[in-house]
C-alpha cells in the first residue's frame, strides 16, 4: 500500500469548527473538553493525520489510551486517512508504554532487562504466600482474601496513600488491619526486588522514578516524543498525570482529551482533579470545548445539561444536538420495586413488538443487586438479557449457598445442597459429607440422622449445632421471605468467614433476595423460577436478541436507543456511602450524568415510592436529589394525574393502544381487587394474559392476570 496523498484530506468537510480547531492546534498544551457523544475519537484520529501532514515524524507522536482496543481502533482509523505512516506512531495504554520504556532503561534501577511482569493471579498468590509466611493470618480471625489484598495494594499505590486511607474508602470493616497490611505490602515490595519482578503498578511508578531521578533519560525521552496525546484524561490517576508532565519536559506539546463530567472511576484510583488542574500543570493551556452532540436529540440533552449544571466543580459547557426532533425523557413513579420491574419489562416488550432490537435496549442501575427483581421477571417472560458489571442473580457463591440451605429445608437428601452446606463446617470435606449423606438416605428423618451421626471428629459438634438450627427453623412453618431471613441469620457466620473482605455487600444482597422471594408463596415455585437462569453473555451479547442490564460504571462509552435508569431514590442513587464526603456525592452526580447520556432516542427515569429494606418490609422512598435538581418541564410524567409530582409544566403520557386478542375470564367494567394496588375497574382486555385496570388509588396499570392475584369484587 502506498503513502496516501495527505493533501486530499478535507479537514473542513469532515470536522465541525471546534473539532477543526483542536485538530489544527499542533503546538503547546491543549485541553479538549469532549462532551458525551461529541466525536472525540474522530478528533484524535484527524489530529494524528494533521500532524503527519504537517511533516511531523510519526515516531515522535505518542498516543496514550486506557485500553488496547481504543488505541488499536484509533490507529486503524488513522491508517485509513494517512496510510502506513500511522503504523509508526507509538500508541497504547499507559502500562504497555511504560513497559516498553523500562525494557530499555530499567538497569538504572538495578533491574535486568528481562524482568518479569506479574499478572493479577501472580500478585494474589505472592501476597497470599507472604501472609502465610509472616503469620499474619493468625493475628486475626478474618483476614482478607488475596484478591482483596491485591485490590487494596493497587489503590494504595495508584493514589499514593497509606493503607488506612484506602481501607476507610472501601473496606471500612478492615481498618483495624492497616498496620498489618502495611507490613505485608512492605514485604511484597522487597520480594519483588529480590526476584526481579514488577507488577502493573510498578510499571508506572518505576518509570516515573527514572524520569524524576535521571535527567538525561528524561530529556532523551522528551525529545523523542515531541507530541503527546492522552485520551480519557479524566480517568488518569496521580502517577499518570505526573508521567505526562515529566515526558513533556522539553516541550509542552500535549493534548489531553476528556470530559470532567464523566470522571467516575475514583474507586480505581482516578483523580478527578487532574483534568481540572491541567491548565495549572501546563500554563498557557488552550481549552477547546466539543459541545456538538451526535448521539441524541435536544430534549434529552436539555435534561442531561441540567443534571451536570449542579456540579460544584466543572468546565461549564452546554451540549447541543445535531439531530432534530425527539421527545422529552419520561419519568415513571412506581408504587414499589415490584411495580418498577413490571413497568420496565412491560415497556421492553412493547419496544420489541415495535421492532426495536433487544440489544438496543438497556436498563442501568447504581449497584448490581438493584436489578435482581428485574432479572427474575425477565426470566419469567422468557426475555433474554446479558448483564454487565456485577453478578447475575444466581452467579454469586453466597446466593448459591443460601439457596442450598433452602433446598435442604425442602429436601434434606438433595445431595449437591448437602455437600455445599455441610462443607462450610471447618474441617469437614467431601469424603466426610459423603459418609454422612449415606447415613441420611437410609432413614425417614435425614436431618435428625445427622444430629445422631457418631464420630469423634472436631467438626461433629459444629455440624450438630447447625442441623439443630435448621430443624428449629423448619418447625416454625414460616413464609418464604421470613424463612430466607432466618436461613440468612444461620448462614451469616459462615458468610463472614468465607468472604471477610466484602461480606457487608454480600449480606445486603442476601437480604435483597429475601425481599424478592416475598412475591412467592411456594418455596418450590421460587426455586424453579430462579433456576431459569438467563443465557450466557458470551453467546448473546451483540447478537441482537438480548436486552442489556448494566451497572452505570460498566456502561460508560456505550449507547443504546432505549435506556431505563432505575431505583432513583435516596439510598440507592446516590448510594449511602456517597453521603459521607462531598467529593463522593459529586461523583454520584457525574455517574447519573453518564447514565443519562447513554440514550440515543428514548430515556426513562424510574423511581419506586416504596423501597425494600434490610431485615424485611418496605419504607417510603425519597426521590433521588438528582431528579429534584432537574427543572420542571424538562421531562414528562408517565401515568395519570393522581401520580404526578406537584410541579407545573409536565405532560401526561398515555399507554400505547394495545391489540385486543380475546378474553380470559375478565371483562371490561368488572370490579377487581389486586393484592398490592387495591380495588379497581377493568377498562380493557388486552389478550389472554393482560388487562388494563384503573385502580382507585394508584391509577391505570396493565396487569398480567397469570402472575398477579386478582379477585372479583
Amino acid at each position: 500500500m502506498g503513502i496516501k496523498d495527505l493533501s486530499q484530506i478535507d479537514f473542513n468537510e469532515h470536522l465541525n469548527p471546534e473539532q477543526f480547531e483542536a485538530v489544527n492546534t499542533l503546538y503547546g498544551p491543549v485541553l479538549v473538553i469532549a462532551g458525551a457523544g461529541s466525536g472525540k475519537t474522530r478528533t484524535l484520529v484527524y489530529r494524528v493525520a494533521r500532524l503527519i501532514e504537517e511533516g511531523v515524524d510519526p515516531e515522535s507522536i505518542l498516543l496514550l489510551t486506557f485500553t488496547r482496543k481504543a488505541a488499536h481502533e484509533m490507529l486503524k482509523r488513522a491508517s485509513e486517512l494517512v496510510g502506513p505512516k500511522s503504523h509508526l506512531v507509538s500508541g497504547g495504554t499507559f502500562h504497555s508504554f511504560c513497559y516498553s520504556q523500562l525494557r530499555t532503561y530499567c538497569r538504572v534501577l538495578d533491574y535486568p532487562s528481562n524482568f518479569t511482569v506479574l499478572d493479577r493471579r501472580d500478585i494474589e498468590d505472592i501476597l497470599g504466600l507472604l501472609a502465610e509466611e509472616l503469620g499474619l493470618k493468625k493475628e486475626t480471625a478474618r483476614f482478607p482474601k488475596k484478591s482483596a489484598l491485591a485490590s487494596i495494594y493497587s489503590k494504595k499505590r495508584n493514589c499514593m496513600k497509606d493503607c488506612l486511607w484506602v481501607l476507610k474508602r472501601g473496606y471500612a470493616h478492615l481498618t483495624h488491619l492497616a498496620p498489618i497490611l502495611e507490613a505485608l505490602f512492605d514485604a511484597y515490595q522487597k520480594y519483588k526486588r529480590r526476584h526481579a519482578l514488577m507488577d502493573y503498578d510498578d510499571l508506572l511508578i518505576n518509570w516515573k522514578t527514572i524520569l524524576k531521578n535521571y535527567p538525561e533519560i528524561q530529556e532523551a525521552v522528551s525529545r523523542r516524543f515531541n507530541f503527546i496525546m492522552v485520551d480519557e484524561y479524566q480517568d488518569t490517576n496521580r502517577v499518570q498525570a505526573e508521567l505526562v508532565r515529566l515526558m513533556a519536559y522539553t516541550h509542552d506539546n500535549v493534548m489531553a482529551v476528556g470530559d470532567d463530567a464523566q470522571s467516575i472511576y475514583s474507586f480505581r484510583g482516578a483523580n478527578f482533579k487532574n483534568i481540572l488542574e491541567f491548565p495549572e500543570l501546563f500554563p498557557g493551556t488552550r481549552i477547546i470545548k466539543l459541545e456538538k452532540n451526535y448521539r441524541t436529540h435536544q430534549p434529552n440533552l436539555d435534561c442531561t445539561n441540567a443534571i451536570i449544571a449542579n456540579a460544584q466543580e466543572k468546565f461549564a459547557k452546554r451540549l447541543v444536538a445535531v439531530r432534530s426532533g425527539g421527545r422529552k425523557p419520561l419519568f415513571y413513579e412506581a408504587l414499589d420495586e415490584n411495580d418498577q420491574a413490571e413497568f420496565v419489562v412491560s415497556r421492553i416488550k412493547d419496544f420489541i413488538l415495535k421492532g426495536v432490537e433487544p440489544s438496543e435496549i438497556a436498563v442501568l442501575f447504581r449497584a448490581s443487586f438493584h436489578s435482581f427483581q428485574l432479572e427474575g421477571l425477565l426470566n419469567r417472560y422468557g426475555i433474554k438479557y446479558v448483564k454487565r458489571g456485577g453478578l447475575k442473580l444466581l452467579e454469586g457463591a453466597h446466593i448459591k449457598d443460601l439457596l442450598a440451605f433452602l433446598r435442604i429445608i425442602l429436601n434434606p437428601v438433595d445431595r449437591l445442597s448437602v455437600l455445599r452446606v455441610f462443607t462450610l463446617i471447618p474441617g469437614l470435606g467431601e469424603k466426610g459429607v459423603q459418609r454422612i449423606y449415606e447415613a441420611m438416605i437410609k432413614v425417614d428423618d435425614p436431618l435428625k440422622a445427622v444430629a445422631e451421626f457418631k464420630t469423634k471428629a472436631k467438626w461433629h459438634q459444629p455440624l450438630k449445632e447447625l442441623v439443630h438450627r435448621l430443624l428449629a427453623i423448619k418447625e416454625k412453618d414460616l413464609g418464604l421471605s421470613d424463612l430466607l431471613k432466618g436461613l440468612t441469620s444461620i448462614y451469616e457466620p459462615y458468610l463472614t468467614d468465607r468472604f471477610p473482605d466484602d461480606y457487608p455487600r454480600r449480606l445486603q444482597e442476601l437480604n435483597e433476595l429475601s425481599l424478592i422471594a416475598g412475591a412467592f408463596e411456594d418455596p418450590g415455585e421460587f426455586l424453579t423460577e430462579v433456576a431459569l437462569d438467563p443465557p450466557d453473555e458470551e453467546e448473546t451479547y451483540g447478537k441482537g436478541d438480548a436486552v442489556c442490564l448494566s451497572t452505570i460504571h460498566s456502561a460508560k462509552g456505550l449507547e443504546w436507543k432505549v435506556v431505563f435508569i432505575i431505583s432513583l431514590v435516596e439510598g440507592r442513587f446516590p448510594s449511602p456511602m456517597a453521603l459521607e464526603r462531598d467529593e463522593d456525592l459529586e461523583e454520584e452526580r457525574r455517574l447519573f450524568y453518564v447514565a443519562a447520556t447513554r440514550a440515543k432516542d428514548v430515556l426513562y427515569f424510574v423511581a419506586p415510592r416504596l423501597v425494600n429494606v434490610s431485615g424485611g418490609g418496605v419504607v417510603p422512598g425519597k426521590r433521588s436529589r438528582f431528579l429534584d435538581e432537574i427543572p420542571p418541564g424538562l421531562f414528562e410524567i408517565w401515568g395519570n394525574k393522581s401520580r404526578r409530582f406537584n410541579t407545573p409544566g409536565k405532560q401526561e403520557l398515555t399507554t400505547p393502544e394495545p391489540v385486543k386478542v380475546g378474553g380470559n375470564g375478565f371483562r371490561v367494567g368488572l370490579r377487581v381487587r389486586h393484592q398490592v394496588f387495591g380495588p379497581g375497574t377493568i377498562t380493557k382486555v388486552i389478550d389472554n394474559e393482560k388487562v388494563a385496570i384503573d385502580f382507585d388509588v394508584v391509577g391505570s396499570k396493565i396487569i398480567n392476570t397469570q402472575v398477579a392475584k386478582l379477585s372479583k369484587i
